[in-house]
């Protein structure tokens, strides 16, 4: 246990430079200008509770979603029973599904057939008298449920990315739950306002045959909608109604590009199509020529121009009454995607960075006063050797610091508590070693022979100890998340630094003192 070869040696050495060298780029703050170039971005990453943020809990509406499949298989069903001329009446949704009844109910079979024709995920219950249910399986829904999230989980992110937000935790919590995280933001409002939108933009004809007032009044033929604008307002400041064609001429999903641009010294968004986008938005234009067009998104008219010739590029802009921050945010959402249901915020907290500044400095003179009180106590018990563990305690907490630098680690406020006992526990190994030494040295050994067999005989119980903290410490990793994964990977990093620490940078410079002074008696 006491033979260095200089292999050994060199990678000991090795280990503590680099440990060092990586650890000294969170001497220097990310905009400091003294600090290297290749220090940049070096820095440990700073948590919620430490850089202040905002923290948010989504759930995602499925049940929006699901009603508005259903809405979409009314629609569905509507065409293709009226394309066989088969009659029906009371078609809607009721109940979670969709019902209607057959005029005739001959045509039982002939309408099965096409109904389990419209979605392979149906459920059709038909009874004699031409009675119909639709409904979807519950294997379907779950499915459809967890591609949600999915799916929203991946906007959020896309959304997130763009604002330029750095190391944010999004992550699904349960069923239909999404975790948001935001360090270092300092406007929460516009990211809950862009993390609220659903930004499902479609292009629709204005229905120019039906007359708002009698929209108004309840009269809206069923193949158009009633929309208010998101940008006009009439004279007493109300918004302006529109009466628009269900059918989607051109859907937001065929967008490949959105940015925000000046078009007459005004901000407008400026977007284009994929080449199936441009063929339909071409033909649109085309066959409309003198007609308007609305841009719907999210339910609302953000814009309404009339068609005044083709429009064969694939692209177009938004105009409206938008403030330059708007069109920024609008092109941003879409360039995103379109959510595939409504989120909702149901928790909220925001982090100031003042309170993240006193968490860091309060961990800071934790983990200070713990360092100096370890290393006082094992000088003033172990003298020399103490000295020696103190050496390698210090070279512990640079190596900790260097491997989560390298590594890009988020460190958290559980995180510091985790370096903290880490301190206090990277000394056992050492306490150990030297307790058998000198017990050894009790019964008659020479210091050579001692400390080689304090060092062999301790390091059975020393690996026993730390693998035992470092399985829990995974334990804590998988099935945690947040805060305790955080304290997890501080305290699993300091684990296996301390036991290289105890086993090797302690054990190497004991053994360099015992080869240059050799000592007749150990200070132990």
């Amino acid at each position: 246990m006491l033979h260095f070869p200089k292999w050994k040696i060199a990678f000991i050495a090795a280990v503590c430079v680099l440990g060092i060298v990586f650890a000294l780029p969170n001497l220097f703050t990310r905009d400091d200008q003294a600090s290297p170039g290749w220090f940049s971005g070096r820095q440990v990453n700073l948590g919620l509770d430490l850089q202040g943020g905002s923290h948010l809990l989504l759930e995602v509406d499925f049940q929006a979603l699901l009603r508005e499949r259903l809405q979409g298989l009314v629609d569905e069903t509507r065409i293709a029973l009226r394309k066989e001329r088969i009659g029906y009446s009371n078609l809607g949704i009721r109940a979670g599904g969709v019902s209607f009844r057959l005029v005739n109910p001959a045509n039982v079979e002939i309408a099965r057939e096409l109904v389990e024709a419209l979605d392979p995920d149906l459920a059709v219950d038909a009874s004699g008298e031409g009675e119909f249910t639709l409904s979807f399986t519950e294997s379907a829904i779950a499915v459809r449920r967890r591609l949600a999230v999915d799916q929203s989980i991946e906007i959020v992110r896309r959304r997130i990315d763009e604002t330029g937000v750095r190391e944010p935790t999004i992550q699904r919590q349960g069923e239909d739950r999404i975790l948001v995280q935001l360090p270092g933001i300092d406007d929460p409002d516009r990211i809950k306002a862009l993390l609220g939108k659903t930004a499902k933009m479609t292009f629709h004809l204005i229905d120019e045959t039906t007359l708002v007032a009698n929209a108004l009044a309840g009269r809206v033929p069923p193949g158009s909608v009633l929309l208010m604008s998101d940008q006009e307002t009439d004279a007493s400041g109300e918004p302006i109604p529109y009466v628009v064609r269900k059918r989607v001429v051109v859907g937001g999903d065929t967008l490949v590009s959105a940015q925000s641009s000046f078009q007459d010294n005004q901000p407008v968004v400026s977007f284009r199509f994929d080449s199936i986008g441009t063929r339909k938005f071409g033909e649109v234009t085309r066959e409309n020529v003198g007609q308007r067009l609305a841009i719907v998104l999210d339910g609302k008219v953000i814009s309404a121009p009339v068609i005044r010739e083709p429009i064969l590029g694939g692209s177009g802009v938004i105009s409206g009454r938008f403030t330059l921050q708007e069109t920024i945010d609008l092109a941003l959402l879409l360039r995103a995607g379109a959510l595939p249901a409504p989120l909702t915020i149901l928790e909220e907290r925001t982090v100031g960075p003042d309170l993240g500044a006193d968490s860091i400095r309060a961990g800071g003179i934790a983990a200070a006063i713990g360092l100096f009180a370890v290393i006082f106590f094992m000088a003033l018990y172990y003298g020399l050797f103490g000295i020696f563990s103190a050496v390698s305690l210090v070279l512990n907490l640079v190596i900790i610091l260097g491997l989560l630098s390298l590594l890009q680690a988020t460190l958290t406020l559980p995180g510091i508590a985790g370096i903290v006992l880490t301190l206090g526990m990277a000394v056992d190994a050492n306490v150990l070693i030297f307790e058998r030494i000198r017990e050894e040295a009790r019964g008659g050994k020479t210091p050579v022979a001692a400390m080689d067999a304090g060092y062999r005989r301790a390091l059975t119980t020393i690996i026993d100890a730390n693998v035992t903290t470092l399985i829990a410490a995974g334990m804590l990793f998988y099935f945690g998340s947040g805060p305790v994964k955080g304290f997890a990977v501080t305290l699993g990093i300091g684990i296996m630094t301390s036991m290289f620490t105890a086993m090797m940078v302690t054990r190497l410079l004991s053994v360099v003192w015992l080869r240059r002074r050799r000592p007749k008696a150990l200070p132990l």
